[in-house]
């Protein structure tokens, strides 16, 4: 399979799929090939990893769900698993947001802090606060 030449630079296009990022040209129009739509993905997948995950922080519901606050505290954050886990929907956002900075920070060490400290050490200062808003909006 002869190569694609794209600015004097040559990819080899063994699978059929062009595997030259999107922002390179070729040198001229006829030369010029359609990136795949494989190829596009992939360089979309690059960029996405790329964003600090605080860019998406501002969604509480999908982190609620994703750093597994739902496993203990339950799905809609009323029905906690074990009766001394605090139900957490409704509650000031203010009051929520300490808490979990308090825990992380080992400021609050009592009752079942211990469980929620094994999980906060993933969640940053901006996701624990897209959290606590989501919590007071329940």
């Amino acid at each position: 399979m002869e190569p694609l030449r794209l600015n004097n630079i040559f990819f080899f296009n063994a699978g059929g799929d062009n595997i030259a990022p999107p922002f390179l040209f070729s040198e001229s129009e006829t030369n010029m090939k359609f990136i795949s739509t494989s190829t596009l993905l992939v360089t979309a997948s690059i960029l996405l990893a790329a964003i600090p995950s605080s860019v998406f922080a501002a969604d509480g519901a999908a982190l609620y769900k994703a750093k597994t606050c739902i496993a203990c505290h339950g799905a809609d954050a009323q029905t906690p698993i074990m009766p001394t886990y605090p139900k957490l929907a409704g509650q000031s956002a203010g009051y929520a947001l300490q808490q979990m900075k308090d825990i992380k920070s080992g400021a609050r060490n009592n009752g079942m802090t211990a469980a929620m400290k094994g999980v906060m050490h993933l969640v940053s200062d901006e996701e624990m606060a897209a959290l606590a808003d989501y919590l007071e909006s329940l």
